[in-house]
């Protein structure tokens, strides 16, 4: 598994613990707050917290979080000079 990272996004500051097939869970201010997953390239859908199922009502911050997401894995992969292989 990869390692948890922070991503900035107005104002707040969000701990990401990426999970297994483009899931990612979401912290803020030490609590779950949210679980988004990748859809296509660049839509992202939320995971329901109790069920685990896709809720596939449109969340603007659930995009904005997972634009965050692909540009900080974007910077990982050019500071290691190599392309990630997930």
């Amino acid at each position: 598994m990869k390692e948890p990272f922070d991503i900035e996004l107005q104002g707040f500051t969000y701990a990401v613990f990426p999970e297994e097939d483009d899931i990612y869970t979401i912290f803020l201010e030490g609590q779950e707050y949210l679980k988004i997953q990748k859809d296509t390239e660049n839509h992202w859908i939320t995971i329901d917290p109790d069920t685990d199922t896709p809720i596939f009502e449109e969340n603007e911050e659930a995009q904005l979080l997972g634009k965050e997401i692909l540009e900080y894995k974007e910077e990982e992969i050019d500071e290691d000079g190599e392309q990630n292989q997930e």
